[in-house]
C-alpha cells in the first residue's frame, strides 16, 4: 500500500480555493459544505452526479446476504444496502498518471 504523506482536510483546501479565487476562507468553506450537501441530497434522491473531467458520482445497491462472525463463526445475515461510488474522469486519471 502507498505511504500517505500528506491529508487534505476541509480547513486545507478552503485555505487553497481561497487563495486561487480571493474568495474569505469562510466563504470557501461554505462553498466546499453547499458542494458536498449538494451531491449528498442528489445521491439520496437517486441521482447520478457527474463533473466532466473529475468524476462521476452513483450509488451502489448491494445484494442482502449471510456472512460469519469471524469470531464465534456463527452465521450472520447482512442487510442489502446503498454504497456511494467515484469514478475518476479522464481527465483527472491523467493529471494523476
Amino acid at each position: 500500500m502507498a505511504e500517505v504523506t500528506n491529508i487534505l482536510n476541509k480547513h486545507t483546501l478552503s485555505k487553497l480555493i481561497a487563495v486561487e479565487t480571493g474568495f474569505t476562507e469562510e466563504k470557501s468553506s461554505n462553498a466546499i459544505s453547499a458542494i458536498s450537501s449538494a451531491i449528498t441530497e442528489a445521491l439520496k434522491d437517486g441521482d447520478v452526479v457527474t463533473l466532466i473531467g473529475f468524476g462521476t458520482f452513483s450509488v451502489a445497491k448491494r445484494a442482502a446476504k449471510s456472512g460469519r462472525n469471524p469470531k464465534t463463526k456463527e452465521v450472520i445475515a447482512i442487510p442489502a444496502s446503498k454504497q456511494p461510488k467515484f469514478k475518476a474522469g479522464k481527465q483527472l486519471k491523467e493529471a494523476v498518471n
